[in-house]
Formats: structure tokens, C-alpha cells, sequence
């Protein structure tokens, strides 16, 4: 008989870990407590508790070719860079391919998961459940998935600001935030820069009187395009330049990044200037931000010092008044309140999980926690091989090292991050992405050899280790070989090409092209020959 395995949650990570699970040949059950699946992409106009929630304008920052599940490209006709709802067609067509629909079990909410009496032989996990109806039941499962996203739990610092209490405009946290409608002819101020502070900078600036962005550190700014308007990640994250950037050293590679980044817009002159270096932590990904601010449409303020009603008084001494609303971009806390306590190692609900997957504490390793992650790369790729990965481990493929080492590694991870995260809970949530994916690749048996692939196929060799690091990498070989992979990553950049091509341009021929050549190659040595007679006039 199969093992069966409970998967919390429909969204990105719940949906390829039920399918990970049928590959492995266990039996899925989903539980998603709302009545739709894919989570945190699902728009909704009101936030609901405990859910992830996003606002209308949201659109993701890494690349369809970077973010979709190793064996379902993204259909070609879809833009690079998707909304919401293109997303949430994604996910639909992936359930539907895989059959996944059927497994899950939606307005069902998961209250308690506890390890059954006989744990230690078993393995095995009690479920508490409740449906739309209110019907409470208990299920048994050889294994638990949980997939229920970490941007649940909105953190509102209030008591960091003097005054607030005074203030009589509105205070939203981000979570809250949906479009500018609300907002509109009124002075607001946005508060953190993260991804969703400029994000929301720039949605109200187009409807606000004025809109303020504060930030108490700063932040380097870069769009989602780079040369020759490519994507970012895709130009970006490649094998080939994490070896460059492993060779030299940090210093330098700060120095030039910083350089690169500031001749587009002089993050000092624009107010962005942050006090970290470029590659301590997380950029913000947004086009618009910075032409907002040359616009005059958003001015940018340091941290907030206080408030005296209306009045916000900001830490350089400046002033601004009339304030109608403050909108909180100050980032979100996370817990699993149906979990058992015995799996948070502090008071304030930190998980100690080695590869940020597998609680260490387990007897058994039957449950794994995925998703809960932050990298500079797209999280569902991650997620995925998480979820092959933790599959294979409850089937009994796959075995975990001794508690004592996966202890040492998981604190090794977290130190190494502290610098730039002084908060421990926030340091072991960081993952670097091509690491992290070739690490957690090797344990499922399907990170691909460079060498063997330059000799063997090196059209595909020469892609993966200069190209992008693009998840059908994953599913070259080993178990989950999908027999497609190989045509996807020879084609990724007609996919990125294809709904670009909406307009027919005329090819130039090649004797135009050569007359050109030689015609600006010409211009070059004449322009050359010319330049000493020139300075030779001037100093005449």
C-alpha cells in the first residue's frame, strides 16, 4: 500500500509537492484552506487572516524561464515578466496536465499535526482537520508536506514610531494594501524599501498629491532588464559568472557592481544610497522607481523619527505635514501555529531546519517544510527540488545524515549570514540560489555534470554552464528525467523572444549589412586620421 502523505497548502510549493509525491509513487492529500489554489498569487480584494495577501498591480521579478517547474515551460506566448493572473493561469494548467486538482481537498483547514504514539517506529502524524462546514476529523499520514507560505504574518512596528498614536490619518501594513484608489489627491507616506515599498512607492505616485518613501537604510535599485533589454536573472544567474564571482575577490566584485549600477541612476544623488554593500543583501527589482523620483512625483525621506498628529517629523530633521496615510512595507514574521511547539527552537517560533527543509529534532524524518526560504533567485524552482528531495526522504529513497551533523551544518548556514542579517531568524532564511539548488540537487541525484555534458552534448553543456541557470537543468538526468528537458533549454530564448514578436520587422540583408560595415568601419579611420588635426588646430 502507498504511503500517504499530507501536503498543507495550494499553492506554488503545495502544488509541485503534490506531484512530486505521485512521481515517488506515494498518495497525496491536500488540505487548502481557501477555495482556489495558488496561494500567495491569488488576488483577492479583502485579506483574509492568516493568508498570504497581494496587491492588484503585482508582477513578479524573476523571469518565466526562471521560474517555472523544471518539466512545464511557461507557454511561449506568455511575457517574460507575468501578473497575477498569468500566473494563476500557469498554475491552472499545471494541475490540470498533472492531474493534481483531484488530490486536493479545498476549504479545509489543517488545526494540529502531531507525531502519533508509536512516532519513533512509524513515523507516522495524526491531522486534525476542519472543512467549510465546520466538520472536525483526524487523519493518520506516513508523511507531512507543509507548503503553507511565510508571508502570513504582517510585522507592524508600531511602537518604533513616538507619536503614532497621535497620528489621525490611516495606518495599513503592505499585506492590507491593494491598489491606489483610496489614495488618491492625498500625501502619503510609504515606510521600508523592500520590494513591496517601491513596488507601492510608485503604484500611489501616479494617484497621490505626494508620495514619500522612507527608508532607514537605503537600498541598491535595478531593473528587471539589462543589456539589449534581456532579463535580469536570466542574463545574471548563470554557473559561469557564480564561478567568476566565487574567484574574485568580494571587494572588487562590490566595487564594480556598485559602479555599474550607479552610472545608470547615481543612487546618491537620487537619495537611494544605502549603507550596505551591493552584494551584503537583496537588491530592490523595480523599473520605475527611479524615474518617479527625476519626475519629482516621489521624494525620497530617511527613517521616520516621529509623529505630532498629521506631522511627520523624519531623523535628518525634515518635515512634512498633512499627512493623510502611512502605508507599513516593514516585511512579515512567520509561524505554523499547527505545528508541534517542540519544533521551534526559540520564543520567537524560529524553525531549526537543516537545508531549511528537515527539522533535525525528528526521529524519523517524515516531515519537511518547504518553501521557507529567501534568495536572490526564484523561490519555485527551489521549492520544487525541495519537494523532490524531502519525497524521496519519506519513501525511504533518501536518507538524512546523523541529527549531530545536520545540527553543525544548519549553524554553519546560519553564521555565515549573520553580517548581513544580524537577526538570526531572518540569517537562516537565506539561501545563495545556485548553491542552494545544485546542493539540494545532489541529494535527489539530478545535478547536472558539466564536464560530461561539454564532451558528450555540447550544445546543451556549452548552455548550461554559460547560459542561464534555468530549471530543466534539473530533469537531464537522474530520477524525474523528463525526456523534453534537453529541447527546453535549446529553445529558452525563443520562448523569451516569442511574445516580443508582435510587430514584423524586415530582416536587413547581408550586403546591406556588409555596406554598413564597411561603411561605419570606414567613418572609424577616417574619424581616427582626423583626431590629431584636430587637437593640432586647437592648440593653434
Amino acid at each position: 500500500m502507498a504511503k500517504r502523505v499530507a501536503v498543507i497548502g495550494a499553492g506554488s510549493s503545495g502544488l509541485t509537492s503534490i506531484k512530486c509525491c505521485l512521481d515517488e509513487g506515494l498518495e497525496p492529500v491536500c488540505f487548502e484552506s481557501s477555495d482556489d489554489i495558488g496561494g500567495l498569487w491569488k488576488f483577492k480584494e479583502q485579506p483574509e487572516a492568516d493568508r498570504c495577501s497581494i496587491y492588484r498591480s503585482v508582477i513578479v521579478n524573476t523571469s518565466k524561464e526562471m521560474m517555472c517547474y523544471s518539466d512545464f515551460p511557461m507557454p511561449d506566448h506568455f511575457p517574460n515578466f507575468v501578473n497575477n493572473s498569468t500566473i494563476m493561469q500557469y498554475f491552472r494548467l499545471y494541475a490540470e496536465h498533472f492531474s493534481l486538482l483531484k488530490h486536493i481537498h479545498f476549504q479545509t483547514t489543517v488545526r494540529s499535526v502531531r507525531q502519533r504514539p508509536d512516532f519513533s517506529n512509524s513515523g507516522q502524524w495524526e491531522v486534525v482537520t476542519v472543512d467549510r462546514d465546520g466538520r472536525e476529523e483526524t487523519h493518520v499520514f506516513d508523511g507531512v508536506l507543509v507548503c503553507a507560505g511565510h508571508f502570513t504574518q504582517p510585522i507592524k512596528p508600531l511602537s518604533d514610531f513616538p507619536g503614532i498614536d497621535t497620528f489621525p490619518g490611516t495606518i495599513i501594513h503592505s499585506w492590507e494594501y491593494k491598489d491606489p484608489d483610496p489614495y488618491l489627491g492625498k500625501r502619503v507616506v510609504v515606510v521600508g524599501i523592500g520590494n513591496s515599498g517601491g513596488d507601492i512607492a510608485v503604484d500611489l505616485s501616479r494617484a497621490c498629491e505626494k508620495t514619500f518613501l522612507s527608508t532607514r537604510k537605503g537600498a541598491w535599485v535595478i531593473g528587471r532588464v539589462v543589456d539589449r533589454g534581456l532579463p535580469l536573472d536570466m542574463i545574471m544567474m548563470t554557473r559561469a559568472r557564480d564561478l567568476f564571482y566565487w574567484l574574485l575577490p568580494r571587494a572588487l566584485l562590490n566595487l564594480i557592481w556598485e559602479r555599474s549600477l550607479n552610472q545608470r541612476h547615481d543612487h546618491k544623488l537620487y537619495g537611494l544610497q544605502p549603507v550596505h554593500r551591493i552584494l551584503d543583501q537583496r537588491v530592490v527589482i523595480n523599473d520605475d522607481l527611479p524615474g518617479r523620483i527625476l519626475l519629482g512625483e516621489l521624494v525620497m525621506k530617511p527613517n521616520v523619527q516621529k509623529f505630532q498628529g498629521s506631522t511627520v517629523v523624519f531623523d535628518d530633521g525634515t518635515v512634512e505635514e498633512k499627512i493623510d496615510a502611512v502605508i507599513l512595507c516593514t516585511g512579515y514574521d512567520y509561524r505554523f501555529p499547527f505545528l508541534p511547539t517542540s519544533l521551534s527552537s526559540g520564543s520567537d517560533g524560529d524553525l531549526k531546519l537543516y537545508r531549511r527543509i528537515f527539522p533535525p529534532s525528528l526521529e524519523r524524518p517524515t516531515l519537511a517544510i518547504l518553501g521557507l526560504i529567501q534568495t536572490k533567485g526564484p523561490i519555485m524552482p527551489a521549492a520544487e527540488l525541495q519537494a523532490r528531495w524531502a519525497t524521496r526522504v519519506i519513501a525511504g529513497l533518501n536518507h538524512l545524515p546523523p541529527a549531530e551533523k545536520m545540527d553543525k551544518t544548519i549553524e554553519k548556514d546560519v553564521q555565515a549570514n549573520l553580517k548581513s542579517y544580524p537577526c538570526p531568524k531572518l540569517a537562516a532564511l537565506q539561501v545563495d540560489h545556485i548553491p542552494y539548488l545544485d546542493a539540494i540537487a545532489k541529494e535527489v541525484g539530478v545535478c547536472p555534470n558539466i564536464a560530461w555534458l561539454l564532451l558528450r552534448d555540447p550544445a546543451v553543456g556549452f548552455r548550461v554552464f554559460f547560459g542561464p541557470c534555468s530549471p530543466y537543468q534539473f530533469r537531464l538526468n537522474g530520477p524525474g528525467h523528463w525526456s523534453g528537458a534537453r529541447q527546453a533549454i535549446l529553445t529558452q530564448w525563443d520562448r523569451v523572444a516569442k511574445p516580443m514578436k508582435t510587430r514584423p520587422i524586415p530582416e536587413t540583408s547581408s550586403f546591406s549589412l556588409f555596406f554598413w560595415l564597411c561603411l561605419s568601419g570606414g567613418a572609424a579611420v577616417i574619424f581616427a586620421l582626423m583626431r590629431p588635426l584636430q587637437w593640432h588646430i586647437l592648440w593653434v
